[in-house]
């Protein structure tokens, strides 16, 4: 009989191989706008630790990648990551991290190594979607693109309005409203290099009458900042890009130096191997997994929503991105992508 329920256990991890999941953070903090869902509330992110270290095998990205190529991944492994580089990733998720003792890799954007300005989409949120009245248009000239906005009732927001976008993605936003003038400006300057898109955030910030000074609840870690996160050997490190580009996009030459030169300006700042890297936006193709494969990383994070099994690709690794989910959410939600 032993024999036989052996035999049966061995069928059916043949036909459902063990599984992991890999998860995409942002920021752990609370905001009363959080248009793209990047915020987890400090209360919610310790809750998914303790679910995470009750009913899952917490790795490092380095060991999971191993497992998976060696056919050794354990079911329910489970791989935490944060994109960007916030300063609320050393200031409130390290702490946590460091209490639960779970692992995490943290892709930086290599621009936040010299560049003390905010990430553009921040900084976008501030000047658009503030309560109050905007002029009536809105003209941006680029080398690559000229558009006019002509705002109509968007030129008025109001609290109540702010209040009712607090869960509403951009992209489902109602024609002709303030969330949906923000997204289409958003995609305007999402296509931009940087020297453009700054160029054209300084324009928008004097036409909306916003300063340009520092809101320390949304910025990204200042460059001592960054070398302390890895302190403790619990968090590693990897590349984001230089600019946060869409990269296919790109041409490969232009691909292939934001792919090089983040790795080579974190590595000489960090004075540490980086050899992990994830793709701003989830945005690849085929070329550009090669190229990050051959800049010399082992492995690559996208944001397709999948789990990861034995002998998956390391350049096209699959990752859930995490909302503000309570811990019970939290949980019935992994349960149901490992089961």
């Amino acid at each position: 009989m032993m024999n036989l329920i052996r035999k049966a256990a061995a069928g059916l991890t043949k036909r459902f191989p063990p599984r992991g999941i890999i998860l995409m953070y942002h920021r752990i903090a609370k905001a009363d706008l959080d248009p793209w869902g990047l915020c987890v509330s400090p209360r919610h992110f310790a809750e998914h630790l303790e679910a995470i270290k009750r009913h899952f095998h917490p790795l490092s990205l380095h060991d999971l990648c191993e497992q998976c190529r060696d056919g050794t991944l354990p079911d329910r492994s489970i791989v935490l990551t944060f994109d960007d580089g916030y300063a609320d990733n050393l200031h409130t998720a390290k702490p946590l991290l460091e209490q639960y003792r779970v692992p995490a890799t943290i892709f930086l954007v290599a621009d936040i190594l010299r560049d003390t300005r905010h990430f553009w989409w921040d900084e976008l949120e501030w000047a658009l979607l503030q309560p109050g009245t905007l002029p009536a248009g809105l003209e941006l000239n680029t080398n690559i693109k000229s558009q006019t906005w002509q705002l109509g009732d968007a030129i008025r927001y109001n609290m109540q309005e702010r209040r009712g976008d607090r869960n509403r993605k951009p992209w489902e936003a109602s024609p002709g409203t303030r969330l949906a003038f923000f997204y289409s400006v958003w995609k305007h300057l999402v296509l931009l290099p940087k020297r453009e898109r700054a160029e054209a955030l300084d324009t928008i910030r004097r036409w909306a009458g916003i300063d340009s000074g520092s809101r320390d609840e949304t910025r990204a870690l200042h460059p001592d900042e960054a070398a302390v996160l890895c302190q403790g050997g619990l968090i590693s490190l990897g590349a984001h890009t230089v600019t946060h580009p869409s990269l296919p996009l790109l041409s490969s030459a232009s691909q292939l130096d934001e792919i090089q030169e983040s790795k080579t300006q974190l590595e000489n700042f960090l004075n540490r191997p980086v050899t992990s890297f994830a793709y701003p936006h989830g945005d690849y193709s085929a070329e550009t997994a090669a190229l990050v494969q051959k800049s010399g990383f082992q492995c690559a994070c996208t944001t397709q929503s999948e789990c990861v099994s034995s002998g998956a690709d390391p350049f096209q690794l699959p990752r859930f991105q995490v909302e503000d989910w309570d811990g019970a959410e939290f949980l019935n939600r992994l349960l149901r992508k490992t089961m």
